[in-house]
């Protein structure tokens, strides 16, 4: 989208003023399909930053997630926490993962995450 959608601005803007990891959201965006909850972005960058500090390679680039200063203005960034891109019959990763999109690069979007059952 070349302007970001206005409705899903105002869904990322009510996380983000909620602190609330309880909106499911799945979306398009550059041909992959995302699905998963949304999270307020400092919430999401503390578990990055989490899961960077224990890894022996990583733990440097740990400090760059936790030092922000909050934006003014909506949320430009859609924050996906237990979320997977949805390829065929499976989700990757299974087990979910966090993601970092763009609201602006957005093409399709809707309420609720996917999810596939063996039955």
């Amino acid at each position: 989208m070349s302007k970001p959608d206005e409705l899903l601005v105002n869904v990322a803007a009510l996380v983000e003023s909620g602190q609330s990891n309880q909106m499911s959201l799945t979306m398009v965006t550059g041909g992959a399909v995302i699905t998963g909850r949304l999270a307020p972005e400092t919430v999401w960058r503390e578990w990055v930053s989490e899961v960077l500090t224990d890894s022996a390679r990583l733990g440097e680039f740990s400090a760059i997630f936790t030092a922000t200063t909050p934006k003014e203005g909506p949320p430009t960034h859609l924050h996906f926490h237990v979320a997977r891109i949805l390829q065929g019959t499976v989700g990757i990763p299974e087990t979910g993962g966090m993601y970092r999109i763009s609201i602006k690069d957005v093409s399709a979007w809707t309420v609720g995450d996917f999810s596939y059952s063996d039955s």
